[in-house]
């Protein structure tokens, strides 16, 4: 069949979807300079492709500017065509970075924390996901057999991922019903979220390639697990060494790291908002699912909102090089931009206000009273989206991080989604979820 290549020119939005426009390969020069035509309504097209009511009307024209970092080539030598895809910026028609665009933002609370804490950003996004379809009854938890089911997948995808300049780590089966994970290595900057939507989209096309399909929704069935998106993260100094563990610091924690995780910690009731931002991943974030419920910093424990990881090894460097925290209330109904850059200014406002080391829970902080709760600090997290949304729209220190107008467009967005869902149980709720997920 005739054939002029595309390149399709893609942006996360607030839904965490990705949507663009697609050109021809032969016109790349081009529209790395110019980019393809936009509109502003479009940012306001909820996961369920309807459009919540928003400021922007039929009015606007914007520029979705592809980025050659981003570029994604991969021939699966199945007779299909070969996948072309660049992640871009969205901006006006003189170049400006547009206010919705969530890269954009990432790319201005990176900014926020180099100019508060002398830090960059390494970072790495950890995914679990379920392919659809009938549920197997074995034990297959974490198993080989579980693993060699999906062994010609897994192989496909960590050849697909090293394909685009990702650095494939681990692929496993995961403790949920057709539930695996898959890991890459860690990136700078904004090159860690750009991988964790290349990933995402790379895990569906090989699905898709082998006759099956894959959903990243928060959680697929009520009485079941969820799916989390683990955030790993840590610093880099201005010379590019290692800055955030110290010897002799609380659980290890340099200070800058010790006042950024107390900055997270202390709006984590806000930003959940934007890191675990559907009807949904309400049912996860509960005690004993593994996830998260309360705002604390655990040593270890996998049931903490941020958790220290695990170092090996003795030597300091080598434990310098190692150490991570993960932030652990979000999951991939977020984009990776708006969930990362949330974290960052959250953290980058603990720096500013000089907060001290958050304490470290090693603890079931569910069999604790609210009174208890509230005199060591602790709050339970929201447990719908529209309280989410209700903490987020009235901390206005929060809402002022982001562009002016981004928090009323955010919201209006996020309850024009919730309105879909009207008149829905739990089950039909799960299930529209892990239709566009």
């Amino acid at each position: 069949m005739i054939n002029n290549p595309l390149i399709f020119a893609a942006t996360s939005d607030l839904a965490g979807k990705t949507r663009g426009k697609a050109f021809p390969v032969a016109d790349l020069e081009k529209r790395l300079r110019k980019g393809v035509g936009w509109t502003p309504t479009n940012v306001m097209i909820t996961c369920f492709d309807a459009i919540a009511d928003g400021p922007f009307g039929a009015l606007g024209d914007l520029l979705l500017i592809p980025d050659s970092g981003t570029n994604v080539e991969v021939d699966f030598q199945d007779g299909g065509p070969t996948e072309r895809l660049m992640l871009g910026d969205i901006t006006d028609l003189e170049g400006n970075p547009w206010e919705c665009c969530t890269r954009s933002i990432l790319k201005g609370a990176l900014e926020r924390l180099k100019a508060v804490g002398g830090i960059s950003l390494v970072s790495a996004f950890e995914h679990e996901f379920q392919f659809k379809g009938p549920t197997s009854n074995r034990g297959e938890a974490y198993s080989l057999a579980g693993f060699s089911d999906r062994r010609v997948f897994g192989e496909a995808l960590m050849s697909a991922l090293e394909f685009c300049g990702l650095e494939p780590d681990t692929f496993m089966k995961e403790y949920g019903a057709n539930q695996y994970e898959v890991t890459n290595g860690p990136d700078q900057g904004v090159r860690s979220a750009d991988a964790a939507v290349i990933l995402r989209e790379l895990t569906r096309m090989t699905a898709k390639r082998l006759g099956e399909e894959v959903t990243f929704t928060p959680i697929r069935d009520p009485a079941g697990v969820g799916n989390g998106v683990h955030i790993h993260m840590s610093f880099l100094d201005q010379s590019g060494e290692p800055a955030t563990y110290a010897g002799d610091g609380p659980a290890g924690m340099s200070p800058v790291t010790a006042s950024f995780i107390a900055g997270v910690l202390k709006y984590l009731d806000s930003i959940i908002a934007l890191t675990a931002p559907s009807d949904v991943s309400y049912l996860r974030l509960t005690p004993h699912r593994w996830s998260a419920a309360f705002n604390n910093l655990g040593f270890r424990d996998r049931e903490a909102s941020v958790r220290i990881c695990p170092v090996t090894g003795t030597d300091p460097k080598s434990i310098a090089r190692q150490y991570n925290f993960e932030y652990r209330a979000a999951d991939a109904a977020a984009s990776p931009y708006l969930a990362l850059s949330s974290i960052l200014h959250a953290g980058a406002q603990g720096i500013e206000d000089a907060l001290p080391a958050p304490a470290v829970t090693e603890e079931d902080l569910s069999l604790l009273t609210t009174e208890e709760l509230e005199q060591r600090g602790y709050v339970r997290l929201p447990q719908s989206l529209e309280e989410a949304l209700q903490r987020f729209e009235n901390n206005k220190t929060v809402c002022n991080w982001f562009p002016k107008n981004f928090a009323a467009v955010y919201i209006a967005h996020k309850r024009g989604e919730l309105s879909v869902l009207d008149g829905m149980n739990e089950e039909d709720r799960c299930a529209a979820y892990e239709a566009v997920y």
